[in-house]
């Protein structure tokens, strides 16, 4: 296995190409449980008929973890966007495209979305009152199980040179809500400082899937809440802002 060519760096993680073989090493600080699931929610969406890395193998390099998947030739969404920025309406077209694609589809063996919510909910550093809020509002919210990716953004997209789009990253996919998973887009582009193209990307998701942005909008306190859990300080503090319930309303 070479490990030369590193083509992207993530936190606790580095993603090397090896010919045709795409291999994305964990440090020894992430949870083996997560990496595990991760290759398993992967090789389940697989087969749902969306174009997908395949998983070739679960290993170890030096000890460290590894998930070893087909290379996608190709670039990212992101990097269309940053350098060719007159077109981003078009980027962000086709990342919404990919997102209903997505929602068009089951897989029934993931886990629900509302339920990994809720323990990521009760875990997040939040004011009891808040807490109970957003439970009581994400048990009152529609239970659905549609295909969501859990992170979409337009990192996660390749545009081969063929025209075809692939989806990337599946760690934190289930079966749930579809407007919850924009809700979770929304959010992604404003920790970015994006903020212009996320109010453009939801205006785009809520006409093509024919949604009211307010459905979207209810879930944005309960994702926020939910991803605060990990990440960084800063991004933590982001998030709890938009958690509270008050404030947002």
């Amino acid at each position: 296995m070479n490990l030369d060519t590193i083509i992207a760096e993530r936190k606790n993680k580095l993603i090397y190409r090896d010919g045709d073989k795409c291999i994305k090493v964990f440090n020894q600080s992430f949870s083996k449980a997560d990496i595990l699931n991760e290759a398993l929610n992967q090789a389940r969406v697989e087969d749902v008929g969306l174009n997908v890395p395949r998983i070739l193998e679960v290993t170890t390099v030096d000890g460290k973890w590894a998930i070893v998947s087909e290379y996608i030739e190709g670039t990212t969404l992101s990097h269309l966007m940053r350098d060719d920025p007159e077109n981003t309406e078009k980027y962000l077209n086709m990342l919404v495209d990919t997102q209903l694609l997505i929602h068009s589809k089951r897989s029934p063996l993931l886990s629900r979305l509302k339920d990994k919510m809720n323990r990521k909910i009760l875990s997040a550093d939040l004011e009891p009152v808040t807490r109970y809020e957003l439970l009581i509002r994400l048990e009152g919210l529609p239970t659905h199980d549609k295909l969501c990716h859990g992170d979409l953004c337009p990192s996660n997209v390749i545009l081969t040179p063929g025209g075809d789009l692939y989806i990337i990253d599946w760690a934190h996919a289930t079966q749930g809500n579809a407007s919850a998973d924009a809700a979770r887009t929304f959010l992604t582009f404003h920790l970015r400082g994006e903020a212009e193209n996320a109010d453009r990307y939801l205006d785009l998701f809520c006409e093509k899937s024919d949604t009211e942005k307010r459905y979207v909008q209810k879930w944005m306190p309960i994702v926020a809440a939910s991803q605060s859990v990990k990440g960084n300080l800063e991004e933590r503090d982001f998030l709890l802002r938009w958690a509270n319930v008050v404030d947002y309303e």
